[in-house]
């Protein structure tokens, strides 16, 4: 399976750095909570991976590749990066039935990743009429629909309520299981804590720690007091 590296990573954007020097690993077969403020660099820094971004310098690497040489990066990559860009009127199948087939992926997977996302009572109906959890979850359908071995989620529990939140966990801990890399970018450390054994914390678009989540505190306060320190840095 393919583990993330992240080598050095700046970017600038005119006279703002938002990601400066950022160095880790997100390895497979584990949940790694990708954690920081809001402006900490974490989504930009996804952004260079999928090769949506230009990095100024450094380098995200996929199995020891850049996304844009990947073979067959929507069979590599599932992404999640917010839960828009749904055409209101098209039916949940419908929509990823067309990402399938641009990407060349068998129309019969829209199905199959609507089961495995809770959505399949709602494949019939228009997006517009959908709330934000469901179309969190239907965001995540499309990250899953390549069966990519890795997984980018940014924010993923956004919009979804407590039993959606319990729901969440058990997909990603189920999906790491399975020998895949797993990132959550969150910038509360309370909705991954329960599922992540490695982390990344940054803040100031650097990186304050990268590692096992035991090795910067126990649990429950002193892993918020931990991680609040962190943040704090710079």
């Amino acid at each position: 399976m393919s583990g993330v590296e992240v080598r050095g990573l700046t970017k600038t954007f005119g006279r703002v750095t938002a990601v400066r020097g950022m160095s880790f690993t997100a390895p497979a077969g584990k949940v790694t909570g990708f954690l920081g403020p809001n402006g900490s660099g974490k989504t930009t820094t996804l952004r260079v991976a999928l090769g949506l971004v230009r990095p100024t310098a450094g380098t995200a690497l996929i199995g020891g590749l850049p996304y844009s040489r990947l073979a067959r990066p929507r069979r590599t990559v599932g992404a999640l990066l917010e839960a828009s860009g749904f055409h209101p009127g098209r039916r949940a199948r419908d929509h990823l039935r067309v990402l399938a087939d641009a990407a060349g992926i068998p129309g019969t997977r829209a199905d199959e990743v609507l089961g495995q996302v809770g959505l399949a009572a709602a494949a019939d109906r228009r997006v517009r009429e959908f709330s934000l959890g469901m179309r969190q979850r239907l965001g995540l359908a499309g990250a899953l629909l390549g069966d990519p071995p890795v997984l980018l989620l940014d924010e993923p529990a956004n919009g979804l309520d407590p039993a959606g939140i319990a729901w969440l966990r058990g997909l990603l801990r189920g999906l790491a299981d399975e020998g895949r890399t797993v990132i959550v970018a969150s910038h509360v450390l309370s909705e991954v804590a329960q599922t992540a054994d490695h982390v990344v914390i940054v803040s100031a678009g650097q990186v304050r720690f990268a590692g096992p989540l035991g090795d910067i505190g126990a649990t429950g306060n002193a892993l918020e007091s931990a991680f609040l320190k962190l943040t704090a840095a710079g």
